[in-house]
């Protein structure tokens, strides 16, 4: 297991970004987060850059895993312009530099300072992609920055002119109002109304639930662990891999929900919907909540689908949860990456995502290639619904109890 807090001497590279008077990039490589924990702390404060660049969620990733981590602190003039908190993870011999705990985030930025978002578009991009080059040789073969909003919050990228290609899966938000009322105005609210009363009928014919949001230590590691055991039977149903399983991915996902600093800000929370009356005491959904000032995110999502699923009560648990959001001043939800139907309700303008790539070595430069002309082969079986239907049932052949097969984030 990596230690974060292990000191390794890193170098800064000091390169000037054109002709003499003009502003001049540095480039450091940190081996250790608490090297520049109080500055990235600052930048995080920021509500443009990505809840998953936070240092406490990176630090709970880098404590659960093994991989080698390089914090770029790039600097202008000397001052602060961007953290890039990236972590070495080495795949059939190409060595990629991504963001931490890529695998698990649902939108990614970096972390960059106002000013230098205003000033990149008149930066030589070309000099900055050099030197981050530079400055990871012999550390790895590629950078790859994936699940990048080019458009965020009214601001462009500052990387937004890197080499990339546009990633297959989009994320979906909802844009919340001061109440639930507000919040559904837009969104055919009679027929959703109706809905919601629907499923709260059905429930409490049987005895009625209760919304439950974790907040003790024992509740929360017992919520988490019945998401793992739902998502397990789910995944093995579809005869999918479970994403979840591996002992580090459960320790992570446990040590981020212990995290507390007060307030309604959280690098992860759990809500769930517990039934009562004859099913009393069972957890028939839970989801894993983000939040980072006025952003939701949904991490993650299970259901059991033994229990009343003609109320629907993965969909019942979204509309709690984003009311509650919207009651505590969020002003969006979001559903994160993946279209499925039940976003699609609530979200008419999915955000695109982008992978940025910076190749490093000849090696570099042929995964570049590859992985642009997989993640286009992705995007053109997931355009075509048929194909894409075609082959995931034939993923599930192997699955012992066969049902109709919907994508792996396919919850509620």
């Amino acid at each position: 297991m990596a230690s974060p807090t292990s000191v390794v001497p890193s170098r800064p590279t000091d390169v000037p970004t054109s002709t003499s008077g003009d502003p001049r990039l540095s480039i450091a490589v940190h081996n250790d987060m608490k090297a520049v924990e109080r500055v990235w702390r600052q930048l995080e404060a920021d509500t443009w850059n990505s809840m998953h660049q936070a240092f406490d969620w990176c630090y709970a990733w880098v404590q659960t895993h093994d991989n080698p981590v390089a914090i770029v602190e790039g600097k202008i003039d000397g001052v602060l312009a961007f953290i890039l908190p990236l972590e070495i993870e080495s795949h059939t011999m190409v060595r990629t530099a991504q963001f931490i705990g890529s695998a698990f985030t649902n939108y990614n930025s970096g972390l960059f300072t106002a000013d230098f978002r205003r000033r990149a578009a008149h930066l030589p991009l070309s000099i900055l992609s050099h030197q981050l080059a530079l400055a990871l040789n012999g550390r790895a073969d590629i950078v790859r920055l994936t699940h990048v909003p080019l458009d965020w919050r009214g601001e462009r990228h500052p990387f937004s002119d890197l080499s990339s290609v546009k990633n297959p899966n989009s994320a979906f938000q909802v844009r919340l109002g001061p109440d639930m009322e507000a919040t559904i105005a837009p969104l055919n609210a009679k027929a959703r109304r109706k809905k919601f009363r629907s499923q709260v009928r059905k429930l409490d014919a049987v005895g009625g639930f209760e919304h439950v949001r974790a907040t003790s230590t024992s509740d929360k590691t017992a919520l988490l662990d019945t998401f793992f055991r739902q998502k397990a039977a789910r995944f093995a149903a579809q005869g999918l891999p479970n994403v979840f399983q591996a002992a580090e991915t459960q320790a992570f996902f446990h040590m981020a929900l212990e995290i507390d600093r007060g307030g309604n800000d959280v690098p992860l929370e759990l809500h769930a919907l517990r039934l009562k009356g004859e099913h009393a005491g069972k957890i028939a959904a839970i989801a894993g909540l983000s939040r980072k000032g006025d952003h939701v995110i949904c991490q993650f999502g299970s259901i059991d689908d033994t229990l009343m699923p003609e109320a629907s009560p993965g969909e019942l648990l979204f509309w709690l949860m984003i009311e509650r959001a919207a009651l505590t001043g969020a002003a969006v939800f979001d559903f994160g990456i993946g279209d499925q139907d039940y976003k699609r309700r609530w979200c008419r303008n999915p955000t695109e995502h982008h992978d940025l790539m910076i190749a490093i070595t000849p090696l570099g430069r042929l995964a570049e290639w590859l992985l642009k002309g997989m993640t286009r082969a992705k995007a053109g079986i997931k355009n075509n619904a048929t194909l894409y239907s075609t082959l995931q049932r034939i993923r599930a052949l192997g699955s012992k109890s066969p049902v109709p097969v919907a994508p792996v984030s396919d919850e509620p």
